[in-house]
This record gives structure tokens, sequence and C-alpha cells, in this order.
């Protein structure tokens, strides 16, 4: 494989765990995936997957004295997890960036927009306070804020919450970062803002040809922007593929329970929606073999009682591949109805 056919970000056999008062909570246990530049990955699943704190780590915001992390995360050909933490800073802003799910949290209500979009310019490129604020006007425009050079100088609690995620995409997007991960950041939006939002990220993409991870628990939102779908359960991945064949034909009971849960347009109006029996595991005491199989319906299927006590791994062939116990013709045969009845 020659240098150009190497992912822009490689994740190999990722561990986090925290130490708290009451243990050890393994957050993530051997992640893997890659990601090209000028694709999207949609990473899906409840809260407490794991989601959000692979990609923390990816950009390094962590707490060094409480977390553990193993594995490797190479970003262009960077090791991450041995950098210390200038050449972090220097990486984030500039190589990657992140969007935050809660932009009236993340930005700061004692500095303008403009303000704080300027200083991330400015930090990573030098530049005067009048060339920052040039840059800054010019991004809001990008992004679709009306009348940019009035509103660089107006506070976050004067923007509408569209318009704030609208900044936080552009103070990620100022130095043109090769890297975004994107937490949630349609969450709190009504579905039209959610819809110019997404518009907006595939638009940039095809201008910058940025690499993108984006973390949901909406399926419907990874149907619309993703190209691969990483699906993640109990801080590891059950399933990935690309966007068709995880959303047309789940291979993992999970993602199953995920895709029945959610309205279909292609089915019947009164079709029941099925809910995923059960709470999400505790990390700090995780269920021994597959951590889904006190949830799933297919679990007594595979005989010696191996959902519970061996872990599945994940079989990937070509990109596509799932952790699951029951075989594939058992799958196909239990998964069958759900593929008559349709995901569109």
């Amino acid at each position: 494989m020659t240098s150009t056919d190497q992912p822009f970000l490689s994740v190999r056999d990722l561990q986090v765990r925290f130490s708290t008062e009451d243990g050890i909570v393994k957050a993530v246990d051997g992640l893997t995936f890659d990601l090209a530049k000028g694709k999207t990955l949609g990473i899906v699943g409840e809260s407490g997957s794991g989601k959000s704190v692979t990609n923390l780590t990816i950009l390094g915001l962590h707490d060094p004295h409480r977390t553990t992390i193993d594995g490797e995360i190479l970003l262009d050909g960077k090791e991450l997890l041995s950098a210390s933490e200038k050449e972090l800073e220097r990486l984030r802003g500039r190589k990657m960036a992140m969007i935050f799910q809660d932009a009236l949290a993340a930005l700061s209500p004692y500095h303008t927009v403009g303000t704080q979009i300027g200083e991330t310019y400015r930090k990573h490129t030098g530049a005067s306070k009048k060339e920052a604020r040039t840059r800054a006007i010019e991004m809001l425009r990008r992004v679709g804020i009306p009348q940019p050079d009035m509103r660089v100088d107006d506070y976050p609690h004067q923007f509408s919450g569209g318009m704030r995620q609208r900044a936080m995409i552009a103070m990620a997007l100022v130095c043109d970062p090769e890297l975004l991960i994107a937490d949630e950041p349609t969450t709190a939006l009504d579905v039209t803002v959610q819809a110019q939002i997404m518009d907006l990220l595939k638009d940039l993409q095809q201008e910058f040809g940025t690499a993108i991870i984006f973390i949901t628990h909406d399926l419907g939102v990874i149907a619309d922007i993703a190209d691969d779908v990483l699906v993640m359960y109990g801080g590891r991945c059950v399933e990935r593929g690309t966007k068709n064949e995880v959303l047309r034909t789940p291979q993992h009971p999970y993602t199953l329970g995920l895709l029945s849960s959610m309205p279909s347009l292609g089915g019947p109006v009164d079709a029941p929606l099925t809910p995923i029996p059960g709470s999400p595991p505790s990390l700090l005491n995780p269920p021994s073999g597959c951590r889904f199989h006190p949830r799933c319906a297919f679990a007594e299927q595979v005989p010696d009682a191996v959902c519970s006590t061996k872990r599945p791994m994940l079989n990937v062939a070509e990109g596509r591949g799932s952790a699951c116990h029951l075989p594939t013709e058992q799958r196909k045969e239990f998964f069958a109805d759900f593929a008559e009845s349709g995901t569109d």
C-alpha cells in the first residue's frame, strides 16, 4: 500500500478507561476504524455507548490523571496518543476541529462571536486583530449568517439556536481543518434548521475535501449525511459498513433494534414501533460475553449460552461486518421481515 492509499485518520484497538470512586469505567473497548479525506463516517448508538469519548480522545480532550488509553490513533501519519499537549494544541483547530452539541454552552457569553472566531484564527496563523475580524466576517458569511459585518459584534445570546450552531461551524472551520468532528450538532434544532446545517456541512466538505466524523443517535440524520456507518454499543463497535448496507440490511440485532424503533416512510402509517427492551449496560460492570445479550431477542437462538460467556469478534470483510454469534444464515432468516418492510 502506498502512502497515498493510507487513510487520513486511522484508529486501532482503542481502549479508554476512567478511574472513578466506584471503579474503572470501560468507556471504549477495542475500537478500530479508518476515515479517508472527503468522506463522512457516521457513529451511532445510545447515550453511554462511547461515541463522544472516542472523539474527545482523538482530539486529546481528556484528563490524563484519570484516564488510561491504549491503542493507536494516526492522523495523516502522526501518532496522537504519544503527542505532547503542545503538539495537540497546534493540531486542534488547524488540522482537526470539533463542533459541539450545545453551542450556547461551548461559546463564551463574555465575548462577541467575532472575537471568538478571530481568536482561533490568530492563534494558529499569527494574524492581526484586523485580519482576524475580516476572516470572522468571511466565515460568518460562508455559513449563511445574514449581515455578517454587523452580527460579528453580537454576543452568543443574541443569536438563535440555528445561528449559534452556524457560528460554531464557522469557528471550527476558520483554519480549514482537514478533520471535522461533529458531536450531535443538530440535536436541539428544529427539522428545518437541521436540514440547513446538514446541507451546509455537505457543501463545505465538497469545497474543502474535509474528513468528517458525525456523532448522533438519529439514524435519519445518518441516512442523510454519512458515507459509512459505525454502530457502537457498550463501548464496542457491533456493526459497520456503508450507509446503505447498514440501514437496509442490518447484520446485528442492536442495529435492527435501532431501526425497528424508528418510523418508516415506506411502511404502513399505523405500523407499531418496537423499542429495544431494557437499558444500556453499566460500563463499570458490563455484561460478560456480548454486551448486548441481556437485551437481545435472538440470544436464546445461540446454543450453549455462548452470547453470555464469549465476546463476539467483529469480522470485517471489505469494510463490512458485525460482532454477533448468530450464524449469518440465521440472521438473514430472522431479519427477513425487517428487510421486507423497508427502511426508506
